[in-house]
């Protein structure tokens, strides 16, 4: 390579390390196969360009940027703990790269095992499914992705990265049945309920993670019509998904980030004052101890226990 080709490795390189320094400050990264994926995997062959919101709009950065200070900027940029906005149409967020730590938390707690085969709704950049192939094996990952735009850059990504899993334009809600069964299946586009279509396309004992208002939801699948899990306890904030199961959330109030993770699951179910009375006289419930249940064609979300007296349906995917 050139002194310059040199140069810019070497320093995406530390730019990396500095990345796995951080996520793991946060409690992250404690198993060596997801810390050794973290270091390898250069997260800026999936960010070639990225926006950054400033007082008079989105400012483009760019891997091709003629100004070296800027090129500098954007490459720094692109090793921060942040989720970063690539794809922006009319002054909306189509499509980002979620936050390193989020996705470490969220790739730990999958608990996959060598051999899992895993489904991926939201092909993004193609940087989460470049983790997994580099845990896995690039056979088992699928990933999925409704805009056929962002799978085809997910897909060149990937392969400039060495990778080449199964990247498909499909509509998420609907899984990906030619490629099941799955192991586990990751959404990393928000829903507003679990889409039933995913149950049957799982092994028996598969997990599913996707965010839910702004949580993280663990699924434990029992069967084809089966699955109960709890929320995580971390704040997430996702892009929605788009498709057949989108819907246009109602808007959360400003105040405490548990209240409005509450309101947003919630839904309709409760106005506003009955919701907050709910949250205060249950102490203000972190998000662990909700979760929701999938039965027989129904879902409801729950607070503390799945037959307790606090359940609320959620709408039907």
């Amino acid at each position: 390579m050139s002194e310059v080709a040199d140069a810019f490795a070497d320093a995406a390189a530390r730019e990396r390390r500095a990345l796995v320094r951080e996520i793991e400050a946060y409690g992250e990264l404690t198993d060596p196969a997801w810390r050794g994926a973290f270091a390898e995997v250069p997260r800026h062959l999936f960010v070639p360009y990225y926006y950054v919101a400033g007082p008079a709009g989105y400012e483009r950065l760019w891997s091709g940027d003629p100004d070296p200070e800027r090129r500098d900027r954007w490459l720094r940029g692109a090793y921060r703990d942040t989720a970063l906005a690539t794809r922006v149409r009319d002054g909306e967020l189509v499509s980002s790269a979620s936050q390193p730590s989020l996705m470490a938390l969220m790739l730990e707690a999958l608990d996959v095992r060598d051999g899992h085969d895993v489904l991926e709704i939201g092909a993004g950049t193609g940087y989460h499914a470049a983790l997994l192939c580099h845990r896995l094996g690039d056979r088992h990952v699928t990933t999925v992705d409704l805009d056929e735009e962002i799978a085809e850059s997910a897909r060149a990504h990937l392969a400039a990265a060495g990778h080449r899993p199964t990247v498909l334009t499909a509509d998420g809600a609907r899984g990906c049945p030619e490629r099941a069964p799955f192991d586990r299946i990751v959404a990393t586009c928000a829903l507003p309920s679990l889409p039933y279509a995913w149950l049957p396309q799982c092994r028996p004992g598969a997990l599913v993670l996707a965010p839910l208002s702004t949580g993280l939801l663990l699924l434990r699948v029992r069967d084809a019509a089966h699955a109960e899990g709890r929320f995580l306890n971390t704040p997430a904030y996702f892009v929605g998904l788009r498709g057949v199961a989108a819907r246009v959330p109602r808007s959360t109030p400003v105040g405490d980030d548990r209240f409005g993770f509450l309101y947003g699951l919630v839904g309709d179910r409760l106005d506003r004052r009955e919701a907050l009375a709910l949250w205060r006289r249950e102490g203000r419930p972190e998000r662990e101890r909700f979760g929701v249940t999938v039965s027989g064609g129904r879902q409801w979300a729950w607070l503390d226990e799945p037959g307790g007296p606090y359940a609320w349906p959620l709408p039907e995917a």
